[in-house]
Order: structure tokens, then C-alpha cells, then sequence
């Protein structure tokens, strides 16, 4: 995975959680994700995990890593709709700009992320999350 891939992924990831309310969410349950690197370079991973109901907000906006904190000033969650506008910067404060948008349903969870890198516009790019509700149980080897 190159250094652009890593950037984006971990972008779309690292989301804020703040926005989601409780009454506004997916369903906890056994989910599984796949988040892509749509562009500059393209790249696929797929996870399982358990999303009980202290995750939701976490998981509906993506969650926070290790890599980046993000604020974002500009979000909303209602109506089956995610919208977020915001900065995310790295330990070493370096900082980008991302924005984007998604849907949901009690099942399902679809982002889309763009990021845009003023200090290098060659790695800005997308990043997309689809999410589906597998099951209502969590299987015991889950995370």
C-alpha cells in the first residue's frame, strides 16, 4: 500500500464521531465493511466487527485512529443522511482538508470521503465506506 492509499484510507476512518445522534442511527449488530481507495491509488480491505450500541456514533462517522484527528466544524446526521466538512492533521501537524457526504439505513451505511492535500494536490483523492448488517448476533471470535 503506498504512502497516498494509507493516507485516504485512514482519512475516510478517521471521521468524527460527534455528529450522530442516538436516535438517528444504524441498528448494533454483526456489520461488515469494505473501504476503498478510489483514487489516487486503489485499494480494497473488508472487516467484520461487532457494533454494539455505545459504537454506533463511532461507527456511522468512522473511527478515530491513531494516525489523525480530525475536527469537523461542518457535519450533520438526520433524515438518512451524513454530511461532514472539516480537517484532519497527523502527529506531526501536518494538515488536509476532507469533506464528504453518505447515507444510511438501519442496515446499511454508505460514505464517501474527499480529501484534499493544499500542501501536495497530487495525493488529494476519494475514499469511500459501504457498510451492511449481517446479523442481529455478533459470532464470539468478533471484534
Amino acid at each position: 500500500m503506498t504512502g497516498a492509499s494509507r493516507l485516504l484510507l485512514s482519512l475516510v476512518l478517521a471521521v468524527s464521531a460527534g455528529a450522530v445522534r442516538a436516535a438517528e442511527t444504524v441498528r448494533p449488530g454483526y456489520w461488515e465493511s469494505t473501504d476503498r481507495v478510489l483514487s489516487p491509488v486503489r485499494k480494497t480491505t473488508v472487516e467484520r466487527r461487532c457494533v454494539t450500541k455505545a459504537d454506533i456514533a463511532k461507527f456511522m462517522m468512522g473511527p478515530s485512529n491513531h494516525i489523525y484527528a480530525c475536527a469537523y466544524p461542518e457535519q450533520s446526521v438526520g433524515g438518512g443522511v451524513i454530511t461532514f466538512k472539516g480537517r484532519c492533521a497527523d502527529k506531526k501537524g501536518t494538515a488536509f482538508d476532507i469533506s464528504g457526504r453518505g447515507a444510511y439505513t438501519a442496515t446499511t451505511l454508505h460514505l464517501i470521503a474527499r480529501v484534499s492535500l493544499a500542501a501536495i494536490p497530487m495525493l488529494a483523492g476519494v475514499a469511500s465506506t459501504d457498510a451492511r448488517r449481517i446479523g442481529d448476533v455478533c459470532p464470539s471470535t468478533s471484534k
